[in-house]
């Protein structure tokens, strides 16, 4: 029975309410990933706090994630989180006119849960209080990672493994062995500066992998290419690995050494902050030769582990 007396039979398929308010569950990694599980079901500590119609009623039946304090309830006793209650006027599930009653009874029960982390199904084996769960998740190492692709908004999440198999399957992205590249990057219009991402290739190298990234924009007035490496791991990890890329001709060259970039800093994130390899345009043009009207520039790059 939800507080109040109405039951949660009622709320039938929460798909329904994502129609009416379009509301959608925030967390991507359980809606694109092929390890969606629910955290409804999750066990805890050897038993403890694992009663899965406890865990059902801290789930708000609109996004479908837990809820956390302040959690509220229309005047029939169905629940939904903070979030969603700021998005919608009238109960999803009654359609009664939505107050501002709070469900302190679920709040009390809340607080004196412990969970494990969403992120179990990972390999996360610690167990939290209610509040501290979602500190923790926020950080989480076992967290699935972002799609590293940079061509267009992608929402997939998973483990390396899975996003390794997904660049290459559903991107087409170029995947390489060895720890030492030479590419080519050919444009025939090089004027065309408007934030163009070109080209993304992944290495296999120590046993893992590396995201090279080549692309165009405006830097204040001036258009630039910019290079950089993002290593697809956490940022622990990636400090163990240094880069150096190269672009040059005419016997002269332009160098960059760096540490790769964690794909848990955003592409966005790694490219406004100016970490790579950034050659103004009038130079890449000198370095492709011939009337510059076309780019031609060749990067070339190692990848190398530190010692401990």
């Amino acid at each position: 029975m939800a507080p109040g007396g109405s039951n949660y039979q009622d709320i039938g398929d929460p798909r329904s309410a994502y129609a009416d308010y379009g509301i959608a569950p925030e967390s991507a990694e359980f809606t694109n990933s092929p390890f969606r599980k629910s955290a409804a079901v999750i066990g805890g500590k050897h038993g403890a706090g694992s009663n899965s119609a406890v865990h059902e009623l801290l789930e708000c039946p609109v996004c479908m994630n837990p809820m956390y304090p302040p959690i509220h309830q229309c005047p029939n006793g169905h629940t939904l989180c903070v979030k969603c209650k700021s998005k919608v006027h009238v109960c999803p599930i009654c359609r009664h006119e939505l107050g501002n009653i709070r469900c302190l009874a679920l709040e009390k029960i809340a607080e004196s849960l412990e969970l494990p982390c969403r992120y179990q199904i990972y390999g996360c084996q610690d167990i939290f209080t209610y509040h501290t769960r979602l500190r923790h998740e926020q950080s989480c190492r076992f967290r699935p990672y972002n799609c590293p692709y940079a061509g267009s908004e992608c929402a997939v999440t998973g483990d390396i493994q899975y996003l390794v198999a997904h660049l290459k399957d559903d991107h087409k992205v170029d995947m390489h062995d060895g720890c030492t590249f030479n590419h080519r990057y050919v444009k025939s219009n090089p004027q065309e500066v408007e934030n163009a991402t070109w080209m993304l290739t992944v290495f296999n190298c120590f046993g893992h992998q590396f995201c090279l990234h080549f692309e165009a924009f405006n830097l204040g007035l001036a258009p630039v290419y910019m290079a950089f490496l993002r290593f697809m791991g956490d940022d622990d990890d990636a400090k163990r690995f240094s880069y150096s890329l190269e672009v040059g001709g005419f016997g002269r060259k332009v160098t960059w050494q760096g540490v790769p970039r964690s794909i848990r800093d955003s592409h966005k994130t790694v490219r406004d902050s100016l970490d790579g390899l950034i050659i103004q345009r009038s130079m890449a043009l000198f370095f492709s030769g011939g009337d510059r009207k076309e780019l031609k520039l060749k990067v070339a790059g190692r990848i190398w582990r530190e010692p401990l």
